[in-house]
């Protein structure tokens, strides 16, 4: 049985520092922006003003557990998680999915109070460049997290990023909504416009939970499985074994693979063990992140037999 990696369990230190910017940038903006928010939805008493302020402080609790979530999954592997800690990232995607759901039920709920209570609404034009100006920054960060994301195969970063481009666009509609407001005199605009935020961060918060709930149950993900199928076919073709019981798996920053390879009967142990090396050396050049090999060698004539007789052992 071979087993090795393309690298060390521990991430390279400047990647690794990279990331913890990328977090501390994220969470620091977050502070800020609700900061501003919430003065803004102080001076106006607008609907859509507060379900953009309520988008934040989901923001700055979700970046908090994070944060948290990027420095375990960069741990190695111990007694107790042999497999390391990457799963930790699914979790913080899962966590902050929750949360932007919880945020989008507040939003809908405050939105028809104020609808049915009564709309006052003062002072937009400075609301709306307080929000504008939050709009921008976020649409900035939002990209430069997910950029660093895809970069490092960080599902955390990835998560955090989309959240933070979630409440651009949620910036961006609020926007749209008090300029309707201000050009047109109909305040009902404004909780209108605030609860159609809250459906789309609804849909965001949804999908952020379908990949975590994916790969908490280890869901192969289609596309990489294409890849390490397209590799394998190349790879034992050329060397005339075969394969079979092929099975993958992703943990938020690294590939898991495992299959069995058919050997002609005749083939020496030293001859087969190197060739299952080279092949997965080939799995991991050609497949981005952290990438873990296992393969089990088998007697391509009798492979069939052996686990025939296996099953029936079992039963």
């Amino acid at each position: 049985m071979s087993n090795l990696t393309k690298k060390s369990t521990k991430a390279p230190k400047e990647p690794v520092a990279q990331q913890k910017l990328a977090m501390r940038l994220s969470l620091a903006v977050g502070v800020l922006m609700l900061i501003g928010k919430m003065y803004a939805y102080l001076i106006t008493n607008s609907a859509a003003i507060l379900s953009d302020a309520a988008e934040s402080v989901v923001h700055v609790f979700a970046v908090s557990f994070a944060a948290f979530s990027l420095w375990l999954s960069l741990q190695p592997a111990d007694k107790s998680h042999t497999y390391g800690h990457d799963k930790i990232s699914f979790f913080s995607a899962g966590m902050e999915g929750a949360m932007i759901i919880l945020a989008a039920a507040f939003i809908i709920f405050e939105a028809v109070s104020k609808w049915v209570t009564g709309l006052d609404i003062q002072r937009l034009d400075t609301g709306i460049l307080f929000v504008f100006g939050a709009s921008v920054i976020n649409a900035g960060l939002g990209s430069y997290l997910v950029w660093q994301g895809k970069k490092h195969d960080s599902l955390i970063l990835i998560a955090n990023g989309k959240h933070v481009l979630t409440d651009f666009w949620t910036s961006l509609g609020v926007i749209v909504g008090l300029i309707l407001v201000l050009l047109t005199g109909w305040l009902p605009f404004d909780p209108i416009l605030a609860i159609a935020v809250a459906i789309n961060i609804l849909w965001s918060g949804g999908k952020l939970m379908r990949v975590a709930f994916g790969g908490l149950m280890d869901e192969s993900n289609p596309e990489i499985r294409k890849k390490i199928l397209k590799i394998l076919e190349e790879e034992v073709n050329a060397r005339g074994i075969g394969y079979h019981q092929l099975r993958q798996r992703e943990s938020g920053t690294s590939i898991w693979i495992e299959f069995h390879l058919l050997f002609p009967a005749d083939t020496r142990i030293e001859e087969a063990h190197w060739q299952a090396t080279e092949i997965e050396a080939a799995l991991k050049s050609k497949l981005a992140g952290e990438v873990m090999v296992t393969t089990h060698l088998e007697p391509l004539e009798e492979h069939e037999t052996v686990h025939r007789e296996l099953k029936k052992t079992k039963e």
